[in-house]
């Protein structure tokens, strides 16, 4: 018999056997498992998957119950989790969802950081980020394909298409931050990135993701600096605090290409170390004295963003990679922060306009082998894409799994859902041993409202609209998603953002390939008419191509056309 009343050294069961009821329930409760993996979440031992505190279960005895219920839950019954604690069983029907998430949502007037905090303490509710308490995170792989992305196109946009002899400085290696050192790697480019907490700089360089790690700022910079001369690959990691390092490039007089951080400023109570600390002794004043804390790291928040701006106007194309540092740094007195540019307008809303977005799969049967034949599968079947094609031959060359395999790939509209129906079938023949859970980040085309990452500078004003992620969710509940979360503050922190998530198993039954079919063409679709209606020529160009199957009686309405 499997142990599923583990706390520690948690894996998710692989293999064909069910242990649920429907593979539905079995899907969500080995992607939970999966989620509090030590080779894929960031601190399982607190339930803490990444981004600064984002849990995939309240407790653990909300997790144990968790387990517990999905173990038995029928195939006609729908569970509910309220801030991750399972608070429900309902009966409801086949097809509707076996789960429904809800994960740190409040009411406006009390949506802020400090009520959020004292409710947490009372034990009332948790932050789930995105696709931590979705149960669908993959490991550092997850958003490494969107930081490649957009230093792809601003490579493209800057410089002569690749990062060869072009130096990337920023901060943080954490769940999401582990990302940057791969992605400038994957472009040619070098990688020099400050972490104050040592073991996290260990982790990468474990995984190969950092080449080298140094103590010393001058050694680490000199290092990088000669591994541009050379156009070397190279990525560094430096012991130090983001501060320390651009404080050193600003007195040095020497300007990295590209700036970014990717610290979790959005959560400064949790996620940010004021400068001057370690972690010890930062993890102790953030529990002796949380309101002296979060006045610190607000302050070092400000100087950090005060640097970037100094090496912006030096010459560094520097952008916010989506961790609201620059409204921290605002609500400090920086009033320039927003000089910085946010990196979806830049460099990532015309793939959202293409229904395109961060797409994923995970195989159940823990074979590696059986990624491989979906990347084959995948480039067979739109071998076209150019995007998707270099992607995919990248990932295959430089990712290293967490947990169960899984693979995220930048799909659009027809595309996701085509590819998804013939896995079903491979599914239904043998051909793989095992159901694949397909889901996707938050971070999509129109599944959140995030005023400075995802809907920044919408060209209609229409940033702050959170209708589109809540039509999001029923959408997918609508359409037979085998689970569904609606989650309020990830990427950006509370108070600025609400975002939703949907994931369905391919078992290889008519039954998800019915669900299959309505999730991946409807979820997408979704965010190509968001930004449709919005004016954005590119999805209006979209939806004409599909106009046989997506019908829109007042698009663009509102919209400020261009």
């Amino acid at each position: 018999m499997f142990d599923f009343k583990r706390h520690t050294g948690i894996q998710a069961p692989t293999g064909g056997d069910l242990h649920c009821q429907g593979w539905g329930q079995e899907g969500a409760l080995r992607m939970l498992m999966n989620n509090l993996d030590e080779r894929v979440g960031e601190n399982p031992a607190q339930l803490i998957v990444y981004g600064g505190r984002g849990r995939a279960a309240r407790s653990w005895e909300a997790y144990d119950k968790i387990v517990e219920t999905l173990l038995s839950l029928g195939n006609d019954e729908t569970l509910m989790i309220q801030s991750g604690k399972p608070v429900a069983v309902f009966k409801t029907q086949p097809t509707a969802p076996r789960v429904l998430i809800a994960n740190a949502n409040l009411v406006g007037k009390w949506a802020n950081l400090e009520e959020f905090n004292r409710l947490e303490k009372m034990g009332l509710t948790m932050y789930g980020q995105m696709t931590a308490g979705s149960w669908i995170y993959i490991g550092t792989q997850g958003v490494i394909q969107g930081t490649y992305e957009s230093l792809a196109a601003l490579s493209d946009k800057y410089f002569d298409g690749s990062l060869r002899h072009r130096m990337y400085v920023t901060a943080g290696l954490g769940g999401m931050g582990g990302a940057q050192p791969l992605a400038a790697k994957m472009l040619d480019g070098v990688a020099l990135i400050a972490e104050i907490d040592a073991h996290r700089i260990q982790r990468r360089l474990d995984s190969g993701y950092l080449d080298v790690a140094e103590e010393s700022i001058p050694q680490a910079v000199s290092v990088a600096l000669k591994a541009r001369a050379d156009g070397q690959t190279l990525t560094v990691g430096v012991h130090c605090h983001a501060n320390e390092l651009l404080q050193y490039l600003i007195d040095e007089n020497i300007v990295p290409d590209v700036l970014s951080d990717q610290t979790a400023a959005h959560d400064p109570l949790v996620g940010y170390i004021p400068d001057g600390f370690d972690i010890a002794d930062a993890a102790r004043l953030r529990q002796q004295d949380p309101t002296h804390y979060l006045q610190l790291a607000r302050t070092s928040i400000a100087r950090h963003v005060e640097r970037m701006l100094v090496l912006q106007r030096r010459g560094a194309q520097t952008f916010d990679y989506g961790n609201n540092i620059r409204r921290e740094a605002f609500d400090q007195g920086v009033q320039d922060a927003f000089d910085i540019e946010g990196y979806v307008p830049a460099y990532i809303r015309d793939l959202f306009s293409q229904g395109k977005g961060p797409f994923r799969w995970a195989v159940l049967s823990g074979k590696p082998e059986e990624i491989y034949r979906l990347d084959d599968l995948a480039l067979q079947m739109f071998g076209d894409n150019k995007l998707l094609r270099r992607w995919l031959t990248l990932a295959r060359k430089h990712i290293q799994f967490q947990g169960l395999p899984a693979r995220i790939a930048y799909m659009g509209q027809g595309e996701r859902d085509t590819f998804a129906l013939k896995v079903n079938e491979l599914v239904a023949t043998g051909e793989l041993s095992a159901p694949v859970v397909f889901g996707r980040d938050h971070h999509d085309t129109g599944s959140v409202a995030s005023p400075y990452r995802e809907t920044e500078a919408m060209q209609d004003g229409s940033d702050a609209i959170a209708d589109w992620p809540i039509l999001n969710a029923l959408l997918n509940v609508a359409s037979g998603a085998h689970w569904v979360a609606f989650h309020h503050g990830g990427g950006t922190g509370i108070g600025y953002s609400l975002h939703a998530g949907a994931n369905t198993v391919a078992d290889g039954s008519d039954d998800s390939a019915g669900r299959l079919a309505r999730v991946l063409w409807n979820d997408p679709g979704l965010g190509v008419v968001r930004h449709a209606d919005a004016g954005y020529v590119l999805a209006e160009k979209t939806l004409a191509a599909h106009s046989d199957r997506i019908r829109t009686p007042l698009l663009g309405g509102n919209a400020a056309k261009p």
